[in-house]
């Protein structure tokens, strides 16, 4: 491979509103298009980035701990973690709801906080990696952050609708952390600049 020099090298900045190329070399303070703010990357993307990683961290634990939702059947039930609530839903006979709780409120969770730690591993100690394949990644890491709000939806949509007959599902106190997990992840990913990644690499 060949090393080729990025566009701040050579003297532009991208606007990070509207997307404009803006040349650096009358030293520019705002985007000719838009008027905003420039910078040649995001201001204390990492730090930003781990604050809000560290919270995320920091949620994740009660909102496995305490209970999500309760099942009751027949009046008779008892609270549930989401990996209890999983298995109570697989044994009540909810096998497709039950997979859904798990890829959202287990594997999607635990991905992207894994994802972005790694991201930031990388940006910060300039790992030599494939950047292009990292770059995916976080693209990913991204697009799914959107999504991961679907199992706090998925229970409040049970709450309405599965309450009735013989079973009735009640939300619990790790709802409210879970979802501060997905919405602190969202801004990890939002503020992380994706092109530390590609300052780091010696070849290109």
């Amino acid at each position: 491979m060949h090393t080729k020099a990025n566009a701040l090298a050579q003297g532009f900045i991208r606007c990070h509103d509207c997307g404009c190329l803006v040349k650096t070399v009358d030293h520019p303070s705002a985007c000719p298009r838009c008027d905003s703010q420039l910078h040649p990357r995001r201001p204390h993307s990492l730090q930003r980035t781990t604050a809000f990683l560290f919270s995320s961290f920091f949620l994740y634990i009660p909102a496995n701990i305490f209970p999500i939702m309760t099942v009751n059947q027949f009046g008779a039930g008892d609270p549930h973690t989401i990996a209890g609530g999983i298995i109570e839903l697989i044994d009540s006979g909810m096998i497709p709801i039950g997979l859904l709780v798990l890829v959202a409120s287990i594997l999607v969770p635990s991905s992207k906080l894994i994802g972005i730690t790694l991201l930031l591993l990388c940006a910060h100690f300039r790992w030599q990696i494939n950047a292009r394949r990292w770059t995916v990644m976080y693209r990913v890491i991204a697009f799914v952050g959107r999504w991961s709000m679907l199992d706090i939806f998925m229970i409040s949509i049970l709450v309405d609708l599965v309450n009735s007959g013989s079973v009735q599902i009640i939300a619990g106190p790790a709802a409210t952390a879970f979802a501060a997990v997905v919405i602190l992840t969202m801004f990890a990913a939002e503020n992380f600049d994706p092109r530390l990644l590609w300052d780091n690499q010696q070849n290109l």
